[in-house]
């Protein structure tokens, strides 16, 4: 890439007057850095490395020492916003297809075995970066906006409901699925029944794509994440008791999440517990509690009597404290 194009598409400043103008390729590891390439400096203290490994530029956006005029030196006022642009630039040479999906549909899909030209993204912008830069033609690539920046793509297709059924539920409980695909019996998967929507969607896109993937066992989502218990409040082994937390952190969810519980749990004592952030309460139902502090919910599920709690806005982690006095607590289920 050139060195006036580098300078237009991230709006930066070049500091000194360099003999270099092109560039082989764009580093972010200065371990990897090559002769000729552009570093992109998200640690200033690793620029020194990526210049003795033959770096002709480098990117930087906090106050540094320039130690070689020879290389160019570009100063931006965002490292992230500057390598957006140079990746967004970067994809539109490409020919891939990129698909949007939601949050439990990306968790799903890496638990896939897909073939490798479909890229699924996750993780900070510096990790996709380093997956999408030297992707391959016709690639095609699934990302969820919650996660990624979708300013990096300029076409994008979002991942539609299918109204083919390829999977067809042949038991299940409010936390596992048993389930038929392709002949192919799949026994107690551990996916919520009301995900398999989502599962389903993804398969219809392999299958338009024509991809070949294999679907292995799943381990437990983020998501409707069941913690078993028993009256003291002990973690127990998956479905060992009758007492069970629901964590919701994704407040998107909540409301079918309560829909769901209301439809399935009919026989049971459920609670909801939510947050007063959360506009839509349903104050009217006696089994909704608000809670404002993490406290609040301790103290909740202390007073009332339950089979299930949908805990929404929070994670299993605040099982970490003890809720009541116990010799000894594990996470591990």
């Amino acid at each position: 890439m050139r060195l006036v194009n580098v300078l237009a598409l991230t709006n930066a400043k070049l500091i000194n007057d360099p003999f270099v103008s092109n560039f082989t390729n764009i580093v972010f590891d200065a371990k990897a850095v090559k002769r000729g390439d552009l570093f992109i400096a998200f640690d200033e203290e690793t620029i020194e490395d990526a210049i003795l490994n033959g770096a002709y530029g480098v990117i930087f956006d906090k106050p540094t020492q320039i130690s070689d005029n020879e290389i160019a030196w570009i100063k931006v006022s965002n490292i992230e916003e500057a390598l957006t642009k140079l990746l967004r630039f970067k994809l539109i040479q490409k020919e891939i297809t990129v698909y949007s999906c939601d949050e439990v549909t990306l968790r799903l899909a890496q638990q896939i075995t897909i073939e490798s030209k479909f890229i699924i993204l996750d993780g900070d912008l510096k990790s996709i970066a380093e997956s999408l830069w030297n992707i391959d033609e016709n690639s095609i690539v699934l990302f969820c906006p919650t996660f990624s920046d979708e300013t990096i793509f300029t076409d994008i297709n979002p991942l539609t409901q299918s109204d083919v059924k390829y999977i067809r539920i042949v038991e299940k409980t409010l936390f596992e699925t048993s389930f038929v695909y392709a002949d192919k019996y799949y026994e107690r998967f551990f996916i919520v029944p009301l995900f398999i929507e989502n599962l389903n969607n993804l398969i219809t896109l392999f299958k338009n794509l024509k991809l070949e993937f294999r679907i292995k066992k799943f381990s437990q989502l983020n998501y409707f994440q069941a913690v078993f218990i028993n009256k003291k409040f002990d973690i127990k082994d998956f479905g060992a008791t009758d007492k069970v937390l629901i964590f919701e952190k994704n407040m998107d969810l909540i409301t079918q999440e309560i829909e769901y519980l209301h439809k399935n749990t009919t026989w049971a004592k459920t609670i909801y517990i939510l947050p007063s952030s959360y506009k839509k309460k349903q104050e009217e139902d006696s089994n909704v509690y608000i809670y404002k502090t993490q406290k609040e919910i301790i103290k909740i599920l202390k007073k009332h009597s339950f089979h299930f709690a949908l805990i929404a806005g929070k994670d299993k982690s605040i099982l970490k404290t003890p809720i009541v006095t116990q010799t000894q607590l594990t996470l591990d289920f």
